[in-house]
């Protein structure tokens, strides 16, 4: 992602949505992220990735055996740099939670807005792990953890972190740059004594602080 453009690898067993895909990119992104390969077959995933190098895999879940999950876990194994995504026309959190055990970065479904699309994979690609708030939300349920000490900031960057907001966003909102966002994220993490992103949102959830009214 050197020149700022974003190389995409697609997993998918339906050709009609890679070429979707590769349409709306191209109307939506103005030339920032374009397929650089695809297959529609996830035994193939691992070696197409090696072969076009992308920066981002974006892989469906629910195709035919070996399945996206395999393909997930594979391109992980064998492509470790890069990046993973995970899609998927269902709303039922499980296969998501697999997916992030199998090495995905993020999980998006496949109704999100085409004008949507980009910032959350530019998050991965900037290190952070995406997820649908409302996807969040049902992974953790109502459940409640002790009440967490944290000011007033670090539980406005825990809220965001959790409702999948990126760097840049939370910098807007925070009047800060990415850089100091990035340091304040790190520091929450050791606080709150977990290991990511998706433990720090489950947290969240747990502490009730998805159910509270944003500050704008």
């Amino acid at each position: 992602m050197g020149d700022g453009t974003v190389r995409l690898a697609v997993v998918d067993d339906h050709a009609l949505f890679v070429r979707g895909l590769e349409l709306l990119l191209s109307a939506t992104t103005d030339g920032r992220a374009h397929v650089v390969g695809s297959t529609t077959d996830a035994a193939g995933a691992a070696a197409l990735v090696a072969r076009c190098a992308p920066d981002l895999a974006l892989v469906d879940l629910h195709m035919p055996p070996p399945g996206g999950l395999r393909a997930i876990a594979a391109v992980r194994r064998t492509s470790p740099r890069v990046r993973i995504v995970a899609m998927s026309g269902s709303d039922d959190p499980a296969p998501a939670v697999e997916a992030l055990r199998c090495g995905a970065e993020g999980y998006l479904p496949k109704t999100s807005e085409p004008e949507d699309l980009l910032p959350p994979l530019l998050a991965v690609l900037d290190g952070w792990a995406v997820m649908p708030g409302a996807l969040l939300r049902r992974l953790v349920g109502h459940a409640r953890a002790p009440g967490l000490n944290l000011d007033d900031e670090e539980r406005r960057l825990l809220r965001a972190i959790a409702t999948g907001e990126g760097p840049a966003t939370i910098a807007e909102r925070m009047h800060t740059s990415e850089r100091t966002v990035k340091r304040m994220t790190a520091s929450l993490l050791r606080k709150l004594r977990v290991t990511n992103r998706v433990e720090a949102a489950a947290l969240a959830g747990r502490a009730g602080l998805l159910d509270e009214r944003p500050d704008r």
